[in-house]
């Protein structure tokens, strides 16, 4: 499996065509596995899974009239070039129009393949499911908006119950080797710091780093216009997170019994480290409370993860 990933290089821009084919060819309404099935032919030497879906997010949608005809795809598009940039003509020729703003309710779909042995190897898919709701009036009575982006996209203004506009869609967002975003000059040295603590630790014993984290991907421009992309580790269980105290830690057994219970509700050695690297909710105060029994009387954790926890104590880091 160690060279699997080079074996991508010919084909990538070839798969990542076939794989936005795929999506416009499966009924989102069906669930995730009609996806993983359409998918996993086209790369026939790894095993694609499911790793988690993002919920809760949303773009801007079109513009619809009372009947549910299509007027425009794009609001902000249709805004610009139907108003010149001045947004009292856009009022002035449509106030009397009943035309309501759309969005995109949206999830992320992640779909991961291991590629070797390490943490970062592995390729991550991004597949977006969209489904277009009623989101307001476009216009409203004594309505004044300050700019054409207010009238786009208006902080305060009365939302209507979300209808769907049509039925939801897929559509392919990106495919990742991360091992090349990891080697990127762009590239956090504290997310290799992560990964490669993962190799070190007991956490590597479990059936790998992609079944439990996913990396939410931005991409920015550096001041020179050139295109990066940074990347935060993310738990695929992150609805199932048990609570670890911030303020009164345990200590000797009871703190044993604290951390050891958090790793078996996730699935694998040394998962309370890694979450408190990454959430809030998972104080550095117990790395600190389990660092200090151990270099006393106790004896909790393998000779590799007390090592990382040192280095830790060290210099002490966050992702």
């Amino acid at each position: 499996m160690a060279n699997t990933l080079s074996k991508l290089e010919p084909g990538l821009a070839e798969l990542e065509l076939q794989i936005a084919e795929v999506c416009q060819s499966v009924d989102a309404s069906e669930g995730i596995e009609p996806l993983l099935t359409a998918i996993q032919p086209l790369l026939p030497d790894l095993g694609i899974q499911h790793a988690m879906t993002r919920v809760g997010w949303h773009r801007l949608g079109g513009v619809v009239d009372q009947d549910g005809q299509r007027v425009a795809h794009q609001l902000r598009e249709w805004a610009e070039a139907e108003s010149g940039g001045d947004v009292d003509e856009l009022l002035f020729r449509f106030a009397d129009r009943p035309y309501f703003a759309t969005r995109l309710n949206g999830q992320t779909h992640y779909l991961v393949a291991p590629t070797g042995p390490l943490a970062q190897d592995f390729i991550q898919i991004e597949i977006e499911q969209l489904q277009e709701v009623l989101d307001r009036h476009l216009m409203m009575p004594d309505w004044f908006p300050d700019s054409l982006n207010d009238f786009v996209d208006p902080l305060d203004f009365p939302r209507l119950e979300h209808q769907p506009v049509g039925s939801p869609r897929l559509l392919f967002r990106r495919l990742t080797r991360i091992p090349e975003l990891i080697d990127s000059p762009g590239a956090s040295p504290r997310l290799r710091r992560f990964l490669a603590e993962w190799d070190q630790s007991s956490a590597a014993e479990s059936e790998g780093f992609c079944q439990h984290w996913v990396l939410a991907i931005r991409e920015y421009q550096d001041q020179d216009g050139d295109a990066h992309q940074s990347a935060k580790p993310v738990p695929a269980l992150a609805t199932r997170i048990p609570i670890l105290p911030d303020a009164e830690v345990a200590r000797g057994a009871g703190l044993a019994n604290q951390i050891h219970g958090f790793d078996r509700e996730l699935g694998y050695h040394f998962a309370w480290y890694f979450h408190m690297l990454t959430n809030r909710q998972v104080s550095h105060k117990l790395a600190e409370a389990v660092h200090a029994d151990l270099m006393g009387a106790y004896a909790y954790l393998p000779a590799r993860d007390l090592k990382i926890l040192r280095q830790w104590y060290q210099d002490p880091y966050g992702v």
